[in-house]
């Protein structure tokens, strides 16, 4: 089965329809820049852009970088706070035309882990970490996944974790791998003594350099990098749909 996934994150939004089967991108993906403001009347339209792009008319899946319960958004993490109240099933239904199944982004992400990648045939407690603009977390249960858990936005040093161990904050502030993954540490480890969790996976685009940063970490819990990188919240996106249909 093939479902268009598209990922929304703080700094550009990927769209690319997934082989279900294999658990991998069907074309190549196409990513557009996030608007600013993101506004969900803007983000709606990228998201038509993207379906226009690959004449899609079928489901698709949608990971939002906040807490989605009921198809209500709660949160705004790195999108603007109109988005907090908003029906965005019934927005993106209205600008797309077509059924739409939306779900935090970190938790797409990790469903994509859990099926076809580092998570596969992992039971007890698994925490998928996605590092990017912030810090995404999906919690799961023996493959059951506990949804919208945002512990990017535990408190650290007296700010939220995400503005202390992000890859942006990396970026931003030119820091060594070294020296990032120090900050990483801590915050794995203020999760370990929360969750005691089975298995630790590090997703986002940096994961493919994990080799970089691995290193470094001393937290007791085992650490593996994600396998499906920054494709996973898309694949994840469009399992999502294929789950609710």
């Amino acid at each position: 089965m093939i479902v268009l996934g598209i990922d929304i994150g703080g700094s550009g939004i990927k769209g690319a329809p997934v082989d279900l089967v294999g658990g991998r991108l069907a074309t190549e993906r196409l990513r557009l820049p996030t608007p600013d403001p993101a506004t969900p009347k803007a983000i709606a339209e990228t998201v038509a852009e993207i379906a226009d792009h690959f004449a899609w008319q079928g489901p698709i899946g949608c990971g939002l970088p906040a807490a989605v319960r009921q198809g209500i958004v709660c949160t705004a993490a790195n999108i603007d706070a109109e988005w907090i109240g908003t029906d965005v099933n019934a927005l993106f239904q209205h600008v797309l035309g077509t059924t739409v199944t939306v779900l935090n982004d970190a938790d797409a992400a990790g469903l994509a882990e859990m099926r076809f990648g580092a998570g596969q045939n992992q039971f007890g407690t698994l925490m998928v970490i996605t590092i990017g603009t912030g810090l995404g977390t999906a919690l799961f249960r023996d493959q059951v996944l506990f949804p919208n858990t945002e512990l990017g936005h535990i408190l650290l040093n007296g700010k939220k974790a995400e503005q202390f161990a992000s890859g942006a904050v990396r970026k931003r502030e030119h820091l060594s791998y070294e020296t990032w993954a120090g900050r990483l540490d801590v915050y794995l480890k203020r999760l370990e003594e929360l969750f005691w969790p089975d298995l630790f996976i590090l997703g986002g685009g940096i994961s493919k350099k994990h080799d970089k940063f691995f290193p470094y970490l001393s937290v007791k819990t085992r650490t593996v990098p994600a396998q499906l990188r920054n494709e996973a919240g898309i694949v994840g996106a469009a399992l999502a749909a294929q789950n609710k249909l």
